[in-house]
């Protein structure tokens, strides 16, 4: 099994709503890369309930992480990212993350972070079609792919999306590292 994050550590954000397989499929991948991952939510030891019920635990407190607890953050959709994004301290760590050089995953709605933390201006992006409109009024180039790649941002629409997305991530670790190459 390859151990591409090996020695890495991803951090995922959670709040309720969240999408299922958005949460849990890149949680798991990035593990099985080898990286170390850990949820972020309001309170480390919440079980926040996705869309449809089923139950995360934040590992650790938004008030208790920093950008350099992490190498990579992701930020899964559902209507969670509504949420999350009403929390100054989730939006000020996306901003320092993205200041920072971190990778960011974001995926469905989870862009919606992204504009919050101001940092799509003249970035290529994609998300889920309804916030086509949120992306561009925040300054980014809307682009209708399974995945896009604009520096240290990566972005996906939809849960059938989430191969290319967590392979996206994975490489664009790589390129910070200088081990993969721009595809």
């Amino acid at each position: 099994m390859p151990e591409e994050l090996t020695g890495r550590c991803v951090a995922v954000l959670v709040d309720n709503y969240y999408q299922e397989l958005e949460v849990w499929y890149p949680l798991l991948r990035m593990r099985e890369a080898g990286a170390e991952v850990f949820t972020i939510g309001t309170e480390a030891g919440t079980t926040y309930k996705s869309k449809m019920g089923y139950p995360v635990e934040a590992d650790r407190a938004i008030d208790d992480v920093s950008v350099e607890d992490f190498d990579v953050l992701i930020i899964p959709g559902g209507w969670a990212p509504d949420y999350m994004r009403r929390n100054p301290q989730f939006v000020g760590l996306v901003a320092d993350s993205d200041q920072a050089g971190k990778v960011i995953g974001a995926i469905c709605h989870g862009p919606w972070m992204l504009c919050s933390a101001g940092v799509l201006r003249g970035r290529r992006v994609t998300a889920f079609h309804s916030i086509k409109d949120d992306v561009v009024n925040a300054g980014a180039s809307y682009v209708d792919d399974e995945v896009v790649v604009d520096q240290n941002l990566v972005t996906s629409r939809v849960p059938g999306d989430l191969p290319a997305f967590c392979q996206a991530i994975i490489s664009a670790v790589g390129l910070l590292d200088g081990k993969a190459e721009n595809t």
